[in-house]
């Protein structure tokens, strides 16, 4: 297993349509067979700042997920909504085990 958390700031005037192009994104994210889950969050002081929870059945999978067409428009529809560029953190995972996502 594979986490990624990506951690967005995005334009207030943005807030409303990020949301929607991301969930959007996380809907059709979740159909893909090395996606175990994929969490979006919005930190409850600052309306724009997301954190996308992002977990990997194996290694392979995130480069499959940047080859989707969701994953495409997602990507070109919300780089100008955001206020600086994204960025991430990979984990490895500890518990539950890999069988319990």
């Amino acid at each position: 297993m594979l986490i990624v958390h990506v951690h967005v700031r995005v334009k207030p005037e943005c807030v409303e349509a990020f949301e929607q192009a991301t969930l959007d994104n996380a809907r059709n994210s979740v159909r893909e067979p090395g996606i175990a889950r994929f969490d979006v969050v919005r930190q409850a002081d600052d309306p724009t700042r997301f954190v996308l929870v992002e977990v990997y059945r194996n290694a392979d999978a995130p480069a499959k997920h940047k080859e989707t067409a969701h994953y495409a428009k997602w990507r070109d529809t919300v780089t100008p909504m955001m206020a600086e560029p994204r960025s991430s953190v990979k984990f490895a995972n500890i518990f539950p085990d890999d069988a319990a996502w």
